[in-house]
């Protein structure tokens, strides 16, 4: 029996945490941890515009893939081809760059004929890519809405 109760003696002496103060610990880390992640979670100012760059390159690359609706190599060299080419495709082109582009965005494409889109703010950031044609240089620019 005196066994029983230096057992007992030996874990009270080994200082065991109690339930509660182990909880508490795991709560504070977790708060810890989100709070971290709210304050060093947001991204500097940089990236938003590598992000719409990248935008804009993925539908530069669209466009300068797709087969033409009725002359040149690409679709972007038929629009840039002439001013009646243009005119003749631009509703056709603002409808697929409104497509390829995510609903969030805004955009303008400028070729040597004239541009389809909105009118591109000043005041807020932007993407931009270009794409050489043997017409001229076609630029696409993309922004928040």
């Amino acid at each position: 029996m005196t066994e029983r109760s230096s057992c007992r003696c030996e874990s009270a002496a080994r200082g065991q945490l109690s339930i509660s103060v182990v909880e508490a610990a795991i709560g504070v880390l977790f708060l810890f941890a989100a709070t971290a992640t709210f304050a060093l979670g947001v991204p500097d100012a940089g990236a938003e515009e590598a992000q719409l760059d990248q935008y804009a390159q993925d539908a530069a690359t669209v466009l300068s893939q797709e087969p033409p609706r009725h002359a040149g190599a690409t679709r972007l060299s038929e629009v840039s081809r002439s001013e009646s080419a243009f005119e003749r495709e631009r509703d056709a082109l603002e409808r697929r760059v409104e497509r390829i582009l995510p609903d969030n965005l805004m955009f303008r494409v400028v070729t040597p004929h004239g541009a389809v889109g909105f009118r591109r703010p000043t005041d807020t950031p932007s993407g931009r890519a270009t794409v050489p044609t043997l017409s001229g240089r076609v630029a696409i620019w993309v922004w928040y809405a």
